[in-house]
């Protein structure tokens, strides 16, 4: 990458890092609870790294093979990288899931949740990723997750059934419809369940989920510009 644009990109993440924190000033909010996941999905390591020579330390990814041929490498360079997994996870890639995230935001159904118990059994120690359910709120039946009538009973699955610990909430609104009550819907359920952890909000809606209650919000265009 050339230096213009690993300054570019630099400035557009300076960009939005100041725009989370005049949302959480605006909402009232400690800019410490939200966390920005920089959504790095189908760059190269070319295109990461003047992201992380900015700082930034929390990416998302969508795909397990794709994740596992440019992030060891990066990893080895700067350790106290957090990778997110927010594409969906298929049960036969759950072991290889679990060597390379750090977050998994898309448990989704009783089959995923039981592959990721049983690899979690066999972690000897290891830390295990903490794990998010994915909430469908728009109910679109194109897209992964849970839909909402059904969200309570499935994380009582994950916790009473497969042993594990939920650490929170996701979500993606339809991109034709206002993000808001979605966001206000994902808040309820998880306040319900006892859960502080919402992952929702991306480029073009961060600032209201801010304002809702996210502790994740997913921002890649805003960073890395058009894909």
């Amino acid at each position: 990458m050339t230096g213009d644009l690993s300054m570019e990109v630099s400035s557009r993440l300076g960009e939005v890092r100041e725009r989370i924190a005049q949302a959480c000033r605006d909402a009232g909010r400690d800019p410490a609870q939200v966390h920005l996941v920089a959504v790095s999905k189908t760059f190269g390591p070319e295109h990461i790294l003047p992201v992380l020579e900015a700082g930034q330390r929390l990416f998302g990814e969508n795909r397990v093979q794709e994740s596992k041929a440019k992030w060891p490498e990066l990893r080895a360079r700067f350790p106290d990288l957090e990778l997110h997994l927010i594409g969906p996870l298929q049960t036969n890639k759950v072991r290889e899931a679990l060597g390379l995230f750090d977050v998994i935001h898309t448990l989704d159904r009783p089959s995923l949740a039981a592959a990721l118990a049983k690899e979690f059994a066999k972690l000897d120690g290891r830390p295990a990723p903490r794990l998010l359910v994915q909430v469908n709120t728009g109910e679109e039946p194109q897209k992964a997750g849970v839909v909402p009538q059904e969200a309570d009973a499935f994380i009582a699955e994950c916790r009473d059934v497969h042993g594990l610990a939920i650490d929170g909430l996701m979500c993606i609104p339809p991109a034709d419809e206002p993000a808001a009550p979605h966001f206000a819907l994902l808040a309820k359920i998880a306040r319900r369940n006892g859960l502080s952890t919402l992952s929702m909000g991306m480029s073009g809606d961060y600032e209201t989920a801010i304002a809702l209650g996210a502790t994740y919000v997913r921002v890649g265009s805003a960073i890395f510009g058009g894909r």
